[in-house]
């Protein structure tokens, strides 16, 4: 019996006409562990945001613009793929004429979620205490189950406390006793901790209670904590296994009041509280907190970006020399790169999986080389990378395109397009309430000009050390986060010709002040812009300027790193 038949006959045994299956685990981060891919398992779907929903005849699959071409190519039948920013599932729930119901774990939705993606008078949404994906999954692989980690003072730049005591206040001016902390994002912040629970961030999985004295509750499985850890954090800190959650927060005084944050809650964890104290919603004040990088982050954070550059140069450098004397394909082309970046010390592991896409693939904007897909790259091509590293130091996210022999003068006009929303980004000025739309917006416009544009952000929020994806800031439609002093942002505009080519440059930058109070953009990455794509008469004096410097202050950088052959082919073939 297949996957979809199996899943039809719970269903039915529940009394349900439908069930969600959501990308995302219980602690709604972005990257999971494969013992919780459901989505995948159950369509072949390997994006990092997607939701499934099955029906009695009928089954669909959720992505956004990034990933519409990579779930066509992934996704078979039954399953139909519906991009969410054109069609909410609300709007497919509302074409059945009867009343329905919907099954869903509430550990993997939030109340709002609910809401917003299928509440409707006609639906019933009913809560199931188990995952009916979980029942029919045999073989899955098993959850890890490794110990949490301290970081030290001089890494992180400040310590615990001063971070509690910042949230202690936020609780206070709440009017609360206490804070759920439900994005473990955060938690890694706010404790200064790391752990092991995916393959492309350090990310401790746990939830946290702090009350306005210090006292924390850390909702996690004893066996990820150690004697060392209980030490550090010594009275202050109190275990609380998952299990016997609502049995110990049945200990709390009903009169407490608790912020929640309704963008991570659970509907159990909701549901829970609810039936005992009051909560107050609020936004998780760490997600600010946390996305403001101190001196130390910053200083750390330049450092590993020289070595990372360094790495990638390399590689840009062997791609080029290589891809016709030898078979380079688009795996092992990334497993080259990674051996790179090992060259370091302080390098861990992959940020996310390397985007290593040659010709057509490269139009998939989040595309991920597999045995089945794997192409060789061949001249005509253009080979688009996008990779990134965790280092004990920060995190790192570039993309380059490569061109493997000449391009048609359409293609680096293109090209040079991409190159000044690129610059226009990072030359911003940048005001006292400038938000990541407005730079959007300027950002797409030499696109525009064409006719052409692209179907994602052109920036997001990177993490310390953490996530490579984080907010609350970004450089996107609709994002009205003021940008601040200290903040780590992408600058990838691109452009994707279906089936033809994919072209981004990425460069991570921060805010930095300069003058009286004000604020600019400076890079973080250093790793050239291949000048062979470049139509020079296309940039102003300005953009001249920027680029010409950019690649000379790039080989500054990295020159101790690379040998005597290498710096030689810079200087010849990356040099204005």
């Amino acid at each position: 019996m297949n996957k979809i038949k199996q899943l039809r006959k719970l269903m039915k045994i529940h009394n349900i006409d439908g069930y969600i299956v959501p990308k995302n685990d219980e602690y709604f981060g972005e990257y999971i562990d494969k013992s919780k891919e459901r989505l995948k398992f159950v369509s072949s779907f390997s994006g990092s945001a997607g939701i499934g929903l099955i029906f009695k005849k009928k089954c669909y699959i959720f992505v956004d613009g990034r990933y519409t071409i990579q779930a066509k190519k992934e996704v078979n039948k039954p399953f139909k793929v519906v991009e969410i920013h054109k069609t909410k599932p609300k709007k497919v729930l509302n074409s059945f004429k009867k009343k329905i119901t919907i099954g869903f774990d509430p550990r993997l939705h939030t109340e709002l979620n609910l809401k917003n993606l299928y509440k409707l008078k006609k639906i019933t949404l009913k809560p199931i205490g188990y995952n009916l994906i979980d029942k029919i999954w045999k073989n899955k692989p098993n959850l890890k189950n490794k110990k949490f980690y301290l970081l030290k003072l001089k890494e992180v730049g400040t310590s615990h406390k001063t971070k509690i005591n910042k949230v202690i206040q936020k609780i206070k001016k709440y009017k609360a006793d206490k804070i759920l902390i439900t994005a473990s994002e955060n938690i890694a912040w706010l404790l200064n901790i790391r752990g092991h629970d995916s393959d492309f961030s350090p990310i401790p999985n746990c939830n946290l209670i702090l009350d306005k004295n210090g006292n924390m509750d850390l909702i996690v499985p004893k066996s990820k904590i150690d004697l060392k850890f209980l030490k550090f954090f010594g009275k202050k800190l109190n275990i609380v296994t998952p299990e016997k959650f609502h049995s110990h927060i049945n200990k709390y005084d009903s009169k407490n009041k608790i912020v929640i944050d309704s963008l991570t809650c659970s509907f159990f964890y909701r549901k829970i509280l609810l039936n005992k104290f009051k909560l107050i919603e609020k936004i998780d004040p760490i997600y600010l907190f946390k996305s403001i990088k101190n001196k130390k982050e910053i200083d750390n954070i330049k450092k590993i970006h020289i070595l990372d550059g360094a790495a990638l140069t390399k590689f840009i450098i062997w791609v080029k020399n290589n891809y016709l004397k030898k078979n380079i394909t688009e795996l092992s082309a990334a497993n080259k790169l990674e051996s790179f970046r090992k060259f370091f010390k302080d390098y861990k592991f992959p940020s996310f999986n390397t985007i290593s896409a040659t010709g057509s693939n490269g139009a998939i904007i989040h595309y991920k080389p597999t045995s089945k897909s794997n192409k060789r790259l061949q001249k005509g091509d253009l080979y688009l990378v996008d990779s990134g590293g965790q280092y004990h130091y920060g995190t790192t996210d570039v993309t380059r395109t490569i061109p493997l022999g000449n391009q048609n003068e359409k293609i680096k006009e293109i090209f040079t397009k991409v190159l000044k929303c690129h610059i226009a980004v990072v030359n911003y000025k940048l005001k006292k309430n400038t938000t990541g739309s407005i730079i959007d917006k300027v950002a797409r416009r030499p696109l525009l000009k064409m006719g052409l544009n692209y179907q994602h952000g052109t920036g997001h929020g990177v993490g310390y050390f953490l996530n490579v994806h984080e907010g609350p800031q970004a450089i996107s439609y609709g994002n009205k986060i003021n940008i601040k002093k200290g903040m780590i942002i992408s600058n990838e505009p691109g452009y994707y010709l279906e089936n033809k080519f994919g072209i981004r440059i990425e460069n991570l930058i921060y805010v930095s002040t300069f003058g009286q109070n004000l604020l600019r953009f400076k890079n973080l990455t250093y790793a050239p812009i291949d000048p062979e794509m470049v139509k020079i008469d296309f940039l102003n004096n300005e953009e001249r300027k920027y680029i010409k410097n950019y690649n000379f202050k790039t080989l500054k950088k990295i020159n101790p790193f690379l040998n005597y052959k290498e710096k030689s082919w810079y200087k010849e073939n990356f040099l204005f």
